[in-house]
């Protein structure tokens, strides 16, 4: 049996097949998360794309980054999930690998940015316009989570 099959077979990727609410429950959950996710960095991407600068950037990140770390407790456990249930479907996707690239892709620039230029937000934190790289990186954060998400609708009608 080839190793996605293995993963089909075993009683969570048979459950997910063959529940009538597992699934729809699950990749409910998994929506759910990614609305968190991508809420809670669209609201801080756009502040540093200069909306809003009378907010702190310092402060609504740290109200913001405990949800985005969060919502990965409800994305990453539904996605595995929902993976078991069409393992060979998904691995041999070019879009489910567009997905997955994403969302490195954006947890790189976080990390980047967050090792970088985030340093540097005391300087303008309030009221300044952020620098060149802190709005290329937040530019780039959104379109990446946007591109996830449209990634992950096209999955289930392709």
């Amino acid at each position: 049996m080839a190793p996605m099959g293995v993963i089909e077979s075993t009683a969570l990727g048979l459950a997910m097949r063959q529940s009538t609410w597992l699934y729809p429950a699950v990749e409910t959950v998994h929506i759910i998360g990614l609305a968190i996710l991508v809420g809670s960095i669209a609201v801080l991407d756009l502040r540093i794309l200069g909306l809003s600068r009378s907010l702190p950037v310092r402060k609504l990140a740290g109200h913001t980054l405990p949800w985005t770390a969060g919502s990965f407790l409800l994305i990453v456990p539904s996605g595995l999930m929902m993976f078991a249930a069409h393992a060979t479907d998904f691995i041999s996707s070019p879009l489910f690998a567009l997905k997955i690239c994403l969302v490195m892709a954006g947890v790189l620039n976080a990390a980047i940015f967050h090792a970088t230029v985030f340093r540097g937000a005391a300087a303008w934190d309030v009221e300044a316009m952020p620098p060149a790289a802190a709005r290329a990186s937040a530019a780039l954060s959104l379109v990446i989570w946007l591109s996830v998400i449209a990634c992950g609708r096209l999955l289930a009608y392709t």
